[in-house]
């Protein structure tokens, strides 16, 4: 039998009776069959598959490492992994029973959040007045000059940011302070400047990048706009204000998704190489990266450093998806997934 259907459409009286062919719905493909009709487009996904189960979810079994106590033997790291002594949440309960879980937790969530605010409010305005630059050369030179810190390695700037604090040769001790007469300060013995050093080394070095990304989509948006507001009498401020701002939020709403999701997690170069890991800084520059980290290189606490970042990586999961589900009901198109 056909598996086309005769529909007959009624029309007024005195016409002519209309006969159309209707098709049924076409039957959704299954999973098996959709392979096998592309499966050559399958066969690219291969290698970048095998790439994301090596390097993201096969060490995922050193998750285990947060609920035993460690021990290495002579036969491996899987046999020592697989004998050692469970101990369930007592590495966790170790962690969270001192105060460093308070610091190095608030540290890391008001450093990223400062981080969030300070690159929207310092990189869109920066990729707009890029944008405005009739001369391409002069903007091409300022774009290249903003960008150029974003390829410099920590351990250069942490360098760069020690040839300025230094106590006797530093040029903010030596030069400035010293030409003011105004002692010198011991910059590394001294928390109390360290959060603004920290959050101005960070924005300086992520300003270029972060400016070409939205430069990149200002340059997407239609110029029929900006015709209009020209012909209503709007000005440059005002374009920005009603057509270029607008038109990124659906960006700058991706991209702090994407760093909220990854809010726990500290840039372990900033945080460890710029303030030389003074111990006498601690209480200010430690996060939970360069704790995990000093927690196995000077207590050798193999199960302690696995329970902090499993713990840092389940919150940040959780904060993610937390933050997503609040944007799908604010603007669904704005959501990730």
């Amino acid at each position: 039998m056909s598996s086309l259907a005769v529909a007959i459409i009624p029309q007024k009286s005195g016409d002519v009776v209309q006969q159309a062919i209707v098709k049924p719905p076409k039957k959704k493909e299954g999973h098996l069959k959709y392979i096998r009709k592309n499966w050559l487009l399958m066969a690219m996904l291969l290698p970048g598959l095998l790439v994301l189960l090596l390097n993201n979810y096969l060490p995922m079994f050193g998750v285990v490492l947060a609920f035993v106590r460690f021990k290495l033997s002579s036969g491996g790291f899987i046999p020592s992994l697989l004998t050692s002594p469970w101990t369930g949440f007592k590495n966790f309960e170790f962690f969270t029973k001192t105060t460093d879980a308070y610091v190095i937790t608030r540290n890391t969530i008001l450093y990223n959040l400062s981080f969030i605010a300070l690159n929207l409010l310092t990189s869109i305005p920066a990729a707009i007045g890029l944008s405005e630059m009739r001369n391409k050369r002069t903007a091409k030179f300022y774009q290249s000059s903003m960008f150029l810190p974003h390829f410099l390695s920590w351990v250069t700037v942490s360098y760069l940011v020690f040839s300025l604090l230094s106590m006797n040769l530093g040029f903010i001790n030596k030069s400035i302070l010293g030409a003011l007469g105004i002692a010198p300060v011991y910059w590394y013995n001294e928390p109390r400047y360290w959060p603004y050093i920290i959050i101005i080394v960070q924005v300086w070095k992520t300003l270029g990048y972060n400016s070409v990304i939205y430069l990149a989509a200002i340059t997407g948006i239609n110029d029929e706009y900006y015709e209009a507001a020209v012909i209503d009498g709007a000005g440059k401020f005002k374009q920005s204000i009603y057509i270029t701002i607008p038109e990124l939020i659906p960006l700058m709403i991706t991209l702090t998704l994407l760093q909220l999701g990854r809010i726990f997690n500290a840039d372990f170069g900033l945080f460890y190489q710029v303030p030389m890991n003074a111990g006498m800084l601690f209480p200010v520059t430690a996060v939970i990266d360069t704790y995990a980290y000093n927690a196995l290189r000077v207590m050798g606490n193999t199960g302690m450093s696995a329970a902090v970042g499993l713990y840092q990586a389940v919150v940040g999961f959780v904060l993610v998806v937390s933050a997503n589900l609040l944007v799908r009901k604010l603007d669904r198109d704005s959501a990730l997934f």
